[in-house]
């Protein structure tokens, strides 16, 4: 499964020479041969597509499976990720109890939104991150290997 939640099968040709494991890379080249290449190897070959983007660019890829951050953070290895949320959550997947109640009084589920998590510089997950009026008008932003 791709990190957009897309299905993809590989051939016995992709694999008759290496297994694939999870983190591997599905590459579609131009010309369109796909081929899986091992992350490791696929991050020597080659460098970010993106750099430099404005905050339209950053929402629009990460609402496409990317991880993006902004080279102006001062904080290390920190990173935004789209979160799509969970139309009819059962009320037993909620860790609040108040959500979890919520649940069970709306018929045992409740609809998730789609929200955008932090990964803190303290490695952390912020849930519902909120950009600042500098991150908005920032052209700084980079997709996160």
């Amino acid at each position: 499964m791709l990190a957009n939640g897309e299905q993809v099968t590989a051939t016995p040709e992709m694999t008759a020479r290496y297994t694939p494991e999870p983190g591997d890379m599905w590459v579609i080249q131009e010309d369109g041969y796909i081929y899986i290449n091992p992350r490791a190897v696929f991050e020597r070959k080659y460098s970010p597509a993106y750099e430099s983007l404005s905050f339209g660019d950053a929402i629009y890829l990460l609402r496409r499976g990317a991880r993006v951050a902004r080279r102006g953070w001062n904080g290390r290895d920190m990173w935004l990720s789209y979160s799509p949320g969970t139309p009819g959550l059962p009320a037993d997947k909620f860790w609040s109890p108040h959500n979890r109640d919520f649940a069970i009084a709306n018929g045992g589920r409740a609809d998730v939104l789609p929200c955008i998590t932090m990964r803190t510089a303290d490695g952390k997950i912020l849930m519902g991150w909120l950009a600042s009026q500098t991150d908005m008008l920032a052209c700084d932003w980079v997709v996160v290997p």
